[in-house]
């Protein structure tokens, strides 16, 4: 598989400056209101994704095998599918592909952590609320420890 190489945000300051982001969306399985806040103190992994999207279906068991790894003790996931797809039909397919972390649907914010030039684009939040990379493609579970595990030691520095 394809090693994961996130754009790093440190020289833009214009991206930097994204700390405390106020993304908030509805959760299609569970109605539950989520806001990136929420999710203060662990990293949060933001994937924009369509059904139609061949790279976006691949990296979907990556993103809930990390989700799910991760989830209760230091990171998240949280999909934000963009395309103009029924709530219920939305709903169904992620029952049938098992997808255990919070969903919403593209809105009037959902491109506020930056530009989406292709699906799928991941955004990564630190703990502290600042966005600090992008990948547009499919990425890995494992390219994802790696990179967060490379940027926590960088920060001990």
């Amino acid at each position: 598989m394809r090693k994961l190489f996130f754009l790093l945000f440190a020289v833009s300051s214009s991206l930097t400056a994204l700390a405390d982001v106020q993304l908030t969306f509805e959760d299609v399985s569970s109605g539950q209101a989520h806001n990136l806040s929420d999710y203060r103190g662990k990293w949060v992994v933001v994937n924009y994704w369509a059904t139609w999207c061949p790279p976006c279906l691949e990296e979907l068991p990556e993103l809930v095998h990390f989700h799910d790894e991760h989830k209760d003790v230091d990171a998240v996931v949280v999909g934000i599918n963009m395309e103009d797809l029924e709530v219920d039909r939305l709903g169904r397919f992620l029952e049938e592909n098992l997808i255990t972390y919070p969903v919403g649907v593209r809105s009037s914010d959902a491109q506020m952590l930056g530009p989406i030039p292709g699906l799928p684009t991941t955004y990564l939040v630190s703990p502290n609320g600042t966005v600090v990379a992008r990948e547009v493609g499919a990425i890995t579970s494992e390219g994802l420890e790696e990179f967060i595990d490379g940027f926590d030691r960088q920060a001990r520095r």
